[in-house]
C-alpha cells in the first residue's frame, strides 16, 4: 500500500487548507465534502499545479517540501478533470499516442482502446467528441501516461445520467484492474458510495475524518451536518440472484430491494445508497405503483427542518432515511414508533 503524507498549509484570501495526515492509498480514495472545502485545491497542490508550505511526499519522495520541488511533469501524477483537457489539434489516436509515446507504453495503446471502447473513435478530432466519449478518451490518456497516481475532479458533473452510468462502469473497471490508487474528489454522495474505497472528508480546509467509505459516510449522516452530505443511508445487502425478468434481487434485514441495475455474481456484497429525497412514505401499503420496492418500517423520529421534515426510519433494524414535508407528517398523522411503508423511488449500488 502506497501512502501520502501531507503536512501542508495554504492560505488564499479567506480560505485556509490546512492537512497534517499520512494516507494510504489503495483502490479509490474519494476526497469528500461541501463546495468550498478545500477538495480541489489540494488536488492542485498534490499534481504540483500549486506549491504549498510544509511537506508533500509520496511513497517514501519528497515532491514539496522547502527549497525541494518536483515539478508536475516528473511526478508521474495522471489528472482527469470535469471539463477533459484533450489535444485539440491532435486526433483521438493522436492524443492516446502522446501519452503512451512520453511513458515509454506504445504497446499499450491497442489495450486502451479496447479497454474504454474507442476503436470508432480514434480518427476523430477532440472538438467533435461528446462529453461521455471524451472523458472516456481522458481515461485512456491518463491510464497510457504511465501514472503512480491518477487525480479526478469531478470527472462526472457535466454528464447527463446515462452518460455518467458509462462512465461510472469504467472507473471502477480502473479502479480494480489497474491497481493505481486513484484520488477522486467529489460532493454526491452516491457517486462516493458507488466508488469509493476508503473516504478523506474536508471541511473549510481541514480533514474531519478518514476511513472506510462506509464508515465515514455514515458517519456524515448520523451527524446530520448535511452541509457535508445528502441526506440518506448507506446499507449492506448481498446479490441473490436475478428474476425472471432480469432485476436484481438484494437481500438485507429490512427484506428485498430488486434493482434493474446489475450488481455482480450471487453472493456478492454490496452497499446501496438510499436518498432521503427518493424515499416516499405512506401509512397502508400502496397498490397501483410503479415503484418496485416497498419495504414495511417503522418512524423513530422527526426532525423538523423549515417546511420540510427529515424522517428516521428502521427496515427490520437497518435505519433509513425520508425527507418529506410537515404538512404531509401531520396529513398521515406520523409520531416515533408509527408503522408504515417506505416506499423507494432508486437506489444507487456500490460493490462492497
Amino acid at each position: 500500500m502506497t501512502t501520502l503524507n501531507l503536512r501542508i498549509s495554504l492560505t488564499q484570501g479567506d480560505f485556509t487548507l490546512e492537512l497534517d495526515r499520512a494516507l494510504p492509498l489503495s483502490g479509490l480514495t474519494a476526497v469528500f465534502g461541501p463546495s468550498g472545502s478545500g477538495k480541489s485545491t489540494l488536488l492542485r497542490v498534490i499534481a504540483g499545479f500549486q506549491r504549498a508550505g510544509g511537506r508533500l511526499a509520496y511513497a517514501g519522495t519528497v515532491w514539496d517540501q522547502g527549497r525541494q520541488f518536483v515539478p508536475p511533469h516528473k511526478r508521474r501524477v495522471a489528472t482527469v478533470f470535469q471539463q477533459p483537457r484533450l489535444f485539440a489539434h491532435l486526433d483521438v489516436a493522436g492524443n492516446l499516442e502522446y501519452a503512451a509515446r512520453r511513458s515509454g507504453q506504445m504497446a499499450a495503446v491497442a489495450a486502451a482502446v479496447d479497454r474504454f471502447d474507442l476503436g470508432s473513435l480514434l480518427g476523430r478530432r477532440t472538438t467533435a467528441l461528446s462529453g461521455g466519449e471524451a472523458q472516456r478518451v481522458a481515461l485512456a490518456r491518463a491510464l497510457l501516461s504511465g501514472p503512480q497516481i491518477i487525480l479526478m475532479d469531478e470527472p462526472l458533473s457535466a454528464l447527463d445520467q446515462k452518460r455518467r452510468a458509462t462512465i461510472l462502469t469504467q472507473i471502477e473497471n480502473l479502479r480494480d484492474d489497474a491497481k493505481i490508487p486513484i484520488l477522486y474528489v467529489s460532493h454526491d454522495t452516491a457517486e462516493v458510495a458507488r466508488l469509493a474505497t476508503n473516504v478523506l472528508s474536508l471541511s473549510e480546509g481541514r480533514a474531519i475524518g478518514f476511513g472506510p467509505a462506509t464508515e465515514i459516510l455514515n458517519a456524515a449522516i448520523a451527524s446530520r451536518d448535511f452541509s457535508a452530505t445528502e441526506p440518506g443511508c448507506l446499507i449492506s445487502a448481498r446479490v441473490c440472484g436475478m428474476t425472471a425478468d432480469g432485476l436484481c434481487r438484494l437481500e438485507f434485514p429490512g427484506g428485498t430491494i430488486l434493482s434493474p441495475e446489475p450488481a455482480g455474481r450471487t453472493g456478492a456484497d454490496v452497499r446501496l445508497f438510499i436518498r432521503a429525497r427518493d424515499v416516499i412514505v405512506a401509512r397502508q401499503r400502496p397498490t397501483g405503483l410503479s415503484a418496485l420496492n416497498i419495504l414495511p418500517a417503522i418512524v423513530t423520529g422527526i426532525d423538523a427542518r423549515g417546511v420540510s421534515a427529515d424522517l428516521a426510519l428502521s427496515c427490520g433494524g437497518v435505519p433509513l432515511r425520508a425527507r418529506i414535508t410537515q404538512r404531509s407528517v401531520a396529513a398521515l398523522g406520523l409520531e416515533a414508533r408509527s408503522p408504515c411503508f417506505a416506499i423507494l423511488k432508486t437506489v444507487a449500488l456500490a460493490q462492497n
